[in-house]
């Protein structure tokens, strides 16, 4: 896929979900080493990517971590992986690993069909600041 910057993985979010966007700013605010650029899933380049990686859009409810030309993690598998990337206390997150995928992501799933009843949802997609422009692709 091209146009990607291939030194960065980039995480794709529901942009109209108020858990999302605070993960979002969350990861952004403890990228140290500035790994990670953004794509909202409703965006263009969001379904392009989807398309392009094979994954069903209207079949996935989460959050994708996709390392251009090396792998896609979706669910708590992503959430671990950007875990592991941020590293410093962050990293022992990947202790839950040791659960099995199945298990994680039943309880990932619980809080993704919920998300909305308990944080909101916003009308549109979070616009970013001036300062944070360069993190969004």
């Amino acid at each position: 896929m091209q146009n990607l910057p291939n030194n960065k993985k980039i995480i794709l979010f529901d942009g109209v979900c108020n858990l999302c966007n605070g993960a979002v700013q969350f990861i952004i605010k403890n990228d140290k080493k500035d790994i990670f650029r953004f794509v909202a899933l409703q965006s263009e380049l969001g379904k392009e990517i989807c398309n392009y990686i094979g994954i069903d859009q209207n079949k996935i409810d989460s959050i994708i971590l996709y390392n251009p030309g090396v792998a896609y993690y979706y669910k708590s598998s992503a959430v671990l992986e950007i875990s592991e990337d941020l590293g410093g206390i962050y990293n022992l997150l990947i202790i839950f690993k040791i659960l099995p995928e199945k298990l994680r992501n039943y309880i990932y799933d619980y809080i993704a069909k919920n998300r909305y009843k308990w944080y909101g949802k916003k009308e549109s997609c979070m616009i970013p600041t001036p300062e944070l422009k360069t993190k969004f692709l």
